[in-house]
């Protein structure tokens, strides 16, 4: 998650998520303190970073959220890729120098047959510029001495791949993919499946799992609501939750909760037999996640505190 730092005087409690779209030029840390300020919120945190070149949604977790920002981490994501083709860079994107150039001559079919070994679990070296650690140190460090070092590949999977346009050497790319994911370099791969090389020249996080069709805000956007009422600020937060809906839901009475939030694992009636669960208690709503253990009983694994 982000990095947050010690609390300016006048800020405050805030619980909550916030879907900030990003705007260009800024890194996501940047994005978080400017959000930070908005709201006068004591903690906060940002869920996976987007690149300073790169747009769109970036989930905020305010106070109590930031506990189930993991989640948020490891959730899959979809993007919107615009690629340009016959042209490589030091950095596999806009920001770096160019490294060759070759002539475009790629069919409708052969990018097609491209695009379709990417689909699927696959393996995928790390970028030279990421914030992968080799030895203590952040490879674009390295990187930007002049240093480059062996990395080892890592197993993602790329749920969908599909060519929302192609002219020339401009490719367009609607992409749904699993945690880990560099899209640079998805984007350099399938240029030398071409065999013309290719870079990312733009990219919008479209969604975070599971907020496939939520509002997102820009700084704009919650500068001018924050000139309002508090409550208007609040009410572009989404509730902590919203963000294990992935997760099967499990009712408590007062005295489940009471045990569980004692940290005493509990017999419930026809829960789940297995893995997490969202807690909800019938007079308190929701109270944290839940493991099912093997003995059927549901156990505690991360509470909030009363808010």
């Amino acid at each position: 998650m982000g990095r947050r730092s010690r609390s300016p005087k006048g800020f405050k409690d805030v619980n909550g998520i916030l879907l900030l779209n990003k705007p260009l030029g800024i890194s996501s840390n940047k994005a978080l303190q400017a959000v930070r300020n908005i709201f006068k919120a004591n903690k906060a945190g940002h869920t996976g970073s987007l690149d300073p070149l790169a747009t769109g949604m970036l989930p905020v977790c305010f106070g109590e959220a930031t506990k189930y920002s993991g989640y948020l981490l490891d959730s899959s994501k979809s993007y919107r890729a615009i690629c340009r083709l016959g042209v490589t860079t030091t950095t596999g994107d806009a920001e770096g120098d160019v490294v060759s150039e070759k002539p475009v001559n790629v069919s409708t079919e052969s990018l097609d047959q491209a695009i379709a070994k990417f689909i699927g679990k696959i393996q995928q070296t790390p970028p030279m510029y990421s914030a992968v650690k080799h030895k203590g140190e952040r490879l674009y460090n390295l990187a930007r001495q002049g240093i480059e070092v062996e990395r080892k590949s890592r197993e993602i999977e790329i749920f969908k791949l599909e060519v929302i346009a192609f002219d020339n050497d401009q490719l367009e790319l609607d992409i749904h993919c699993s945690k880990g994911t560099y899209i640079r370099t998805l984007a350099e791969d399938i240029g030398n499946d071409l065999g013309c090389g290719a870079y990312l020249t733009s990219l919008v996080r479209t969604a975070v799992q599971p907020f496939w069709d939520a509002k997102t805000f820009t700084l704009d956007e919650l500068r001018t609501i924050s000139d309002g009422e508090d409550q208007q600020l609040s009410d572009c937060l989404l509730p902590i939750e919203s963000a294990l809906t992935d997760w099967p839901l499990v009712e408590l009475t007062p005295d489940m909760s009471f045990y569980i939030l004692q940290g005493q694992a509990v017999q419930v009636p026809k829960s789940p037999t297995q893995g997490l669960v969202r807690l909800v208690d019938e007079t308190r709503g929701f109270i944290g996640l839940g493991q099912i253990q093997s003995d059927g009983r549901v156990a505690p694994k991360r509470m909030m505190r009363d808010i």
